[in-house]
């Protein structure tokens, strides 16, 4: 089953990848961009950069240098000031129509990370959005378990349509720099074969805090670094810090948190 599932990522990374032009990838360092980056690295060698964002000193920053440096790939990083933070972080929600915090918050980080992308010359940025979805990264599928597999794939479709919506509006803020950013892990052809591999494969029970099981085979056997491949899972906005610094903005505007407010209860 590991050597299908090798295939399949292969193949949808590969059908997102239509040009000879260098691409990007969104990269933390945890397992998931690590093991895109890794097999996309095999695949097209120095066509692949990794793009990494955060407040300076931030976990993603910090973690995700190490790990490019044990890849051996080429690797960028954007340092997120305060002043530019706040300042985006106002026009990402006036002109963006979402009463998602989180989903915000994750379009302010690709906002940055379209920025970094155009600033290196490449107009195409992978994301591994979609692992955590079909394999059970998140921690509440640690709850759903107790209710049965079938809940478990109830709660899986419920998230996939949750990171579709997210997919839209982040493309809404990558269009402002021309960036096409394509998740391989979320299309239908993907979906279709990972939401069929056996629960156990993925999560071992209510006790189980590591979760992906299958994956983090797979990065092992493709010799992505341990300390990646056994990485526990991370969201995009705390390993960034914004949404530490986005709870600082809206506590210090009330304008702002009115406004998130006020589309969080419509």
């Amino acid at each position: 089953m590991n050597s299908e599932l090798i295939r399949i990522i292969i193949e949808s990374i590969d059908e997102c990848i239509l040009t000879d032009e260098n691409f990007g990838i969104a990269f933390s360092g945890g397992i998931d961009s690590s093991l895109l980056a890794k097999i996309s690295d095999e695949l097209y060698k120095d066509k692949v950069i990794l793009l990494s964002i955060g407040f300076p000193f931030s976990h993603d920053l910090d973690f995700s240098r190490k790990i490019a440096y044990d890849l051996n790939m080429k690797h960028f990083t954007y340092e997120i000031q305060n002043e530019e933070f706040n300042s985006i972080a106002r026009n990402v929600i006036d002109n963006l129509e979402c009463n998602n915090i989180s989903h915000i918050e994750n379009c302010i980080a690709f906002y940055f990370i379209s920025l970094l992308s155009i600033q290196n010359n490449c107009k195409l940025v992978l994301t591994a959005n979609g692992f955590d979805e079909l394999f059970c990264g998140y921690d509440k599928y640690r709850q759903i378990i107790l209710h049965g597999q079938k809940c478990v794939k109830n709660f899986m479709g419920e998230r996939i349509i949750n990171e579709l919506t997210l997919v839209n509006e982040i493309n809404k803020i990558s269009k402002e720099f021309h960036i096409n950013i394509k998740q391989p892990f979320l299309t239908q052809k993907f979906i279709n074969y990972a939401i069929k591999i056996p629960i156990e494969k993925k999560i071992h029970g209510p006790s189980d805090n590591l979760r992906k099981h299958i994956l983090r085979e797979i990065a092992v056997s493709l010799n992505v670094p341990i300390e990646s491949a056994m990485k526990p899972k991370k969201a995009l906005q705390y390993g960034t810090l914004i949404h530490k610094n986005l709870t600082k903005l809206m506590d210090n505007n009330k304008d702002i948190k009115t406004k998130l407010m006020t589309k969080i209860k419509h």
